[in-house]
């Protein structure tokens, strides 16, 4: 298949969904354990040394980021 081909089926796929959501109707409330929606709430406070503690376990650090390896599968 060519990539316009692909290009094209993926917005026919694309344009459908989206038609087909329309109707779809979500619950401003709180659905129960098992359901996805949750009311907010006031997060807990975090830890004051949590970034200490983080970047003095990291091995490759600068300022303001941890520097981690994207990807390294062998």
């Amino acid at each position: 298949m060519a990539n316009e081909e692909v290009i094209k089926e993926a917005r026919i796929i694309l344009e459908k969904f989206g038609k087909d959501l329309e109707g779809v109707k979500i619950s401003s409330k709180v659905t129960g354990s098992k359901g996805y929606l949750r009311e907010e709430k006031k997060g807990q406070e975090c830890d004051v040394d949590f970034k200490t503690i983080m970047f003095k376990n990291a091995p490759d650090k600068d300022e303001e980021c941890i520097i981690l390896e994207k990807a390294h599968w062998n």
